[in-house]
């Protein structure tokens, strides 16, 4: 958002622009049109992004090995179908006007947040990678002043707009490593959305299992929330299996955490997602690399991706 919009208009953003473009159109049909056109998506993606495709076989076999082959694979199909009702949700989230949310919103649990909140320390409200995360946060600020953690994303032109969205709906935006602004939101009694399932390569990482497989993870909740005093509340957005919206989903805040233990709060953490992930297995963003950094010792469990072209750089790392 620092930049003036006319260093946006070169040649080279304009492909941006045309996706920006479809995304408000869609963003202004009605719902049910709306995930119709993201479940064709879906369908089409596995044949576009070969290579997504095998990041998500590659996860969905590894943490489901008790399934059979034939489980896997309507589970990866169905995965790809909720991918692409995401990518409409996401410019729903963007560009809808208020009045095409109306009655999509489905709270459970709600009342832990507002005992949380009601001890006026903030709320670290837990999150995770699933499809709908980006809908989630447009539909939980309608109601409340939710301060969200984010991370720029590499085209200036979707910064520009997720920028805009971010000030015109949330009660603040944060990037993610700005720790003291998340502590200045916490202290001024605010909730504050952070997702942690992330694969992690910084110096705090621990490994805990995800799955049963060792998972880079950052430690950095725990302290926050030691130093914060602020309570840890889970709280996950998943498409519901009517059609009819969302499920806006919020646990009782964690008790004893942090423990002093950063592995074991790391892995209390880890278990907590995937419990949530095992409900609704097709909604999690299995395109995330999540097992990327291994253990010393361990063999990698991804692909290598190819180089693009002489001396190129191999393609975008999804953590």
């Amino acid at each position: 958002m620092n930049r003036p919009l006319a260093h946006l208009l070169a040649p080279r953003h304009w492909p941006a622009w045309l996706m920006i473009g479809c995304m408000w159109c869609l963003a202004q049909m009605p719902f049910r049109v709306q995930m119709a056109a993201g479940r064709l998506f879906g369908a089409l993606m596995p044949v576009f992004a070969h290579d997504r495709v095998q990041i998500v076989r590659t996860n969905l076999d590894l943490c489901f090995r008790e399934l059979p082959t034939e489980a896997r694979d309507r589970l990866q199909r169905a995965h790809f179908r909720s991918l692409g009702m995401a990518l409409v949700e996401t410019a729903a989230a963007w560009f809808a006007p208020e009045r095409r949310l109306e009655g999509l919103t489905h709270f459970e649990g709600y009342e832990h947040l507002e005992a949380a909140l009601a001890q006026g320390k903030g709320v670290i409200l837990l999150s995770a990678h699933f499809n709908s995360l980006e809908i989630g946060g447009r539909l939980l600020a309608r109601r409340l002043p939710l301060h969200v953690m984010y991370r720029p994303d590499k085209s200036p032109v979707v910064e520009y707009f997720m920028g805009r969205s971010r000030e015109r709906r949330y009660g603040r935006a944060i990037r993610r490593d700005n720790v003291r602004g998340m502590l200045r939101s916490l202290k001024e009694g605010h909730a504050v959305w952070y997702a942690s399932d992330l694969n992690f390569r910084g110096s705090n990482r621990v490994f805990a299992p995800f799955f049963g497989i060792p998972a880079a993870t950052n430690s950095a909740l725990a302290r926050i929330a030691a130093v914060s005093e602020s309570p840890v509340v889970p709280f996950f957005t998943t498409q519901r299996e009517e059609g009819d919206g969302y499920l806006l989903h919020f646990g009782p805040p964690l008790e004893d955490f942090p423990s002093g233990d950063a592995e074991a709060d790391a892995t209390r953490v880890n278990a907590l997602i995937e419990t949530a992930v095992r409900r609704t297995p097709a909604q999690y963003l299995w395109m995330l690399q999540r097992f990327k950094s291994r253990p010393p010792g361990e063999p990698r469990l991804y692909p290598v991706r190819p180089k693009r072209g002489r001396g190129g750089r191999a393609g975008r790392d999804h953590r």
